[in-house]
């Protein structure tokens, strides 16, 4: 997943070419006059990045007379597709929502096609605001491999995945909150037994392959995470945990956990079955959440993955300015407004992750707790990142290759030797 894979935006299904069709030949797209602020994000008004960067545009506006703000909201994927293109078209915008990693953030830093963010982060005092499991995906190496180098990205929230269960659900069948993998799975009987689809997913899109990993994380360590993600060792797709990962995966198919037909479904399908009540369980991340107290409409609740000392998360999104942003110092102003306190107590009650927000003035019980469970996380070096990061391109790998085992048209061995391939493709020379 990309980390977010979170195509959570309903207005973010146009095509990818879209993207550049929108931008280019735009007679107001802004130039370097100091008084539009061009600003592109991918996430949903009534998610808590949405709300809380709402909240900033105000704020910036009042704070600077005279200019402007210039939202476009973008889809993920459609930037994820484009977003090369775009900073080479001479037409990009000041400011952007990118995702971070090896195979994004990475690649376009080492493109040249991201402005070094190094100077401003030490004058603003932005990486005092940022823990190191948060600031890793902010900085990277002249090979594009994140953890050390330049800062070409700024977060504002961080992010980690967690189940969500129906509450309702559970009580009408008779299933109690799993505590350890052996109740999660005795709970995924029972509901199959009831003739209930228990877990969400989509197979299209990043949530699929998000379960694999998790799987995976759950029979890893650090130097494991390492290895994969950071290039810190040979990563072997036929290990334990890549193995135990893709067999149990492939059986949970069977057993008919997933619904056969999930796909072709996207990750907006899966938050959706999951909204309406007909999934009783979902496996995806934090950016679903402020969504999911807003729309749901049932008791619900959120546990971390049992029996696993690590899960998918890290900071959030990245704040980066392209290259050839023309109101760059106004892009610098927005990202500090979404660093302080007023703006980061907005997303922490909103139901995000906020990186630097006042705890006394979170005061939602939810948000508290999902607050809680990643200081939890982030404190116990439990982050472990994205399955798609470490090579460019792996992303659209692993939804192809996921989906095999979906359908049955690949066999977990084989599903593992097409990754070891093109991850083996994609690992810069040592």
């Amino acid at each position: 997943m990309l980390a977010r894979r979170r195509v959570v935006a309903t207005a973010a299904a146009s095509l990818a070419g879209a993207l550049l069709l929108a931008s280019c030949g735009s007679s107001d797209s802004g130039g370097s006059d100091g008084k539009t602020l061009r600003l592109w994000h991918y996430e949903t008004q009534d998610s808590a990045m949405g709300a809380a960067w709402n909240a900033a545009i105000e704020e910036f506006e009042k704070t600077h007379p005279g200019v402007k703000v210039k939202f476009e909201e973008k889809g993920f994927e459609q930037i994820q597709k484009t977003a090369p293109m775009v900073l080479n078209s001479g037409d990009a915008p000041d400011l952007m929502e990118y995702n971070k990693g090896n195979a994004t953030a990475g690649a376009l830093s080492k493109q040249g096609l991201l402005t070094d963010l190094s100077a401003e982060v030490t004058e603003r005092g932005w990486d005092k605001k940022l823990k190191p499991g948060v600031r890793t995906t902010s900085q990277y190496s002249t090979d594009g491999v994140m953890g050390s180098g330049n800062w070409y990205g700024i977060p504002n929230y961080a992010e980690y995945t967690m189940i969500y269960y129906n509450k309702d659900l559970f009580a009408k069948y008779g299933v109690k909150e799993p505590t350890t993998f052996a109740e999660l799975t005795a709970a995924l009987d029972t509901f199959v037994d009831k003739g209930v689809t228990p877990l969400a997913t989509g197979g299209a899109e990043y949530p699929a392959q998000q379960y694999l990993y998790q799987l995976a994380l759950s029979k890893a360590d650090r130097a494991w995470v390492n290895s994969y993600e950071l290039y810190k060792g040979r990563t072997d797709f036929h290990d334990a945990a890549w193995t135990y990962a893709a067999e149990t995966f492939a059986d949970w198919v069977k057993k008919g956990y997933f619904g056969k037909d999930s796909t072709g479904k996207k990750a907006e399908d899966a938050g959706l079955s999951f909204i309406q009540g007909k999934s009783p369980l979902f496996f995806s991340g934090s950016w679903w959440y402020g969504r999911f107290k807003s729309e749901n409409k049932f008791d619900w609740g959120s546990f971390t993955w049992p029996d696993s000392n690590l899960t998918l998360g890290s900071g959030g999104n990245l704040w980066v300015v392209p290259k050839g942003a023309k109101n760059k110092d106004l892009a610098y102003d927005f990202i500090d407004i979404t660093m302080s306190k007023k703006i980061q107590n907005i997303l922490g009650n909103k139901g995000g992750v906020p990186v630097a927000a006042d705890t006394a003035a979170i005061t939602d019980p939810q948000a508290k707790e999902l607050i809680g469970d990643f200081n939890t996380l982030s404190d116990n070096d439990g982050l472990a990142f994205y399955p798609d990061w470490p090579v460019a391109g792996f992303y659209d790998v692993l939804v192809s290759e996921t989906q095999k085992l979906i359908t049955g048209s690949e066999k977990p061995d084989a599903y593992l030797d097409a990754l070891q391939e093109a991850y083996d493709k994609g690992v810069p020379d040592a």
